[in-house]
């Protein structure tokens, strides 16, 4: 629905949000609290194959983070789980480096079995929503594998083995996301986008979390087709992010690491953004890309910090 140039989002408007990891469920909590209608297009370049189960990191942050399950010290898992089945591996002389839980390897049980009887990730996710009682409509980028993988001086890791594994302590030198030239949109993605008043780019990972998604061509090119309808939101205050690597991605990346580099990035996919207010003499430099800025605190320590950033998103950006 659009009225003098801008949309008005109401009973029938609908929001769709591009996540991946820890910083993005905050906000889709924030805006599922608000709006009726949400799609969750999520990130799966870092599902990860575990003691022969297929973890979604992505995509079980979101289902838990609205189920009201998900362990918020963490950022991930579910909250109070147990962990004697780690505790069993470890006597089987395995690794546990991956803190999988007891209630959360259920999850990643129950998943894969489905795969192996034939069901596709987009399936099982609508199922495990209804389980889960999550009335947000969670949708798998694509039903086809991508991996992001890190290069370091000591060899290429996937980006779990990386980042949990080996705590991101060794220089990255690239970034891969193997498969994403070949995977096939999800068509409900695509339809989310391309029917959506407002997409969102949530304040995940630009490279890690983002990344993979964008480059699924068929994505990038729906994005570009309403990239008036797109709004970035920064997971960045000056040259740190608020919240896990990004900054050293994007500088592994070559890319400026500030809202700048992060607009520059985003840029023929997308024509707002939202930054901190801390980063105001970045606006001008912003806005020769062609883009609107938009600044407000980006920080969500709590529920009313991402309802307050849900809302000024919804209320005070018009596309």
């Amino acid at each position: 629905m659009t009225a003098i140039g801008f949309t008005v989002l109401g009973e029938n408007g609908m929001i769709t949000v591009l996540a991946g990891g820890t910083g993005s469920v905050k906000l889709v909590r924030g805006l599922v609290a608000q709006e009726s209608k949400v799609n969750v297009i999520s990130n799966v370049g870092d599902n990860y194959w575990l003691y022969g189960l297929y973890v979604c990191p992505d995509i079980d942050t979101i289902v838990y983070g609205l189920a009201d399950l998900l362990d918020q010290e963490r950022g991930w898992g579910i909250k109070k789980d147990t962990f004697n089945f780690l505790r069993q591996m470890e006597v089987f002389g395995e690794e546990t480096w991956f803190r999988v839980g007891d209630r959360d390897a259920a999850t990643h049980l129950i998943r894969t079995n489905m795969l192996k009887n034939g069901k596709n990730l987009s399936d099982i996710t609508k199922w495990m929503c209804e389980k889960f009682a999550v009335s947000a409509n969670i949708i798998p980028v694509t039903d086809n594998s991508i991996e992001t993988r890190i290069t370091t001086d000591k060899g290429e890791l996937h980006l779990q083995e990386y980042w949990v594994k080996h705590r991101g302590r060794d220089p990255v030198e690239g970034i891969q996301y193997i498969g994403a030239d070949k995977a096939r949109p999800n068509p409900e993605a695509v339809n989310a986008i391309h029917d959506a008043d407002m997409v969102i780019l949530a304040p995940g990972n630009p490279l890690t979390s983002i990344g993979p998604m964008l480059q699924i061509k068929g994505i990038r090119k729906e994005l570009s087709k309403i990239k008036k309808k797109v709004v970035a939101v920064s997971p960045l205050i000056g040259d740190k992010a608020v919240s896990g690597p990004a900054a050293k991605y994007m500088e592994a990346a070559g890319i400026e690491t500030n809202a700048y580099g992060l607009a520059k990035m985003y840029s023929d996919v997308c024509s707002n953004i939202v930054i901190d207010t801390k980063d105001r003499l970045l606006v001008k430099k912003i806005q020769s890309l062609d883009m609107k800025v938009f600044e407000t605190k980006i920080t969500m320590n709590n529920k009313l910090a991402e309802d307050a950033l849900a809302n000024f998103i919804l209320k005070q950006i018009h596309v």
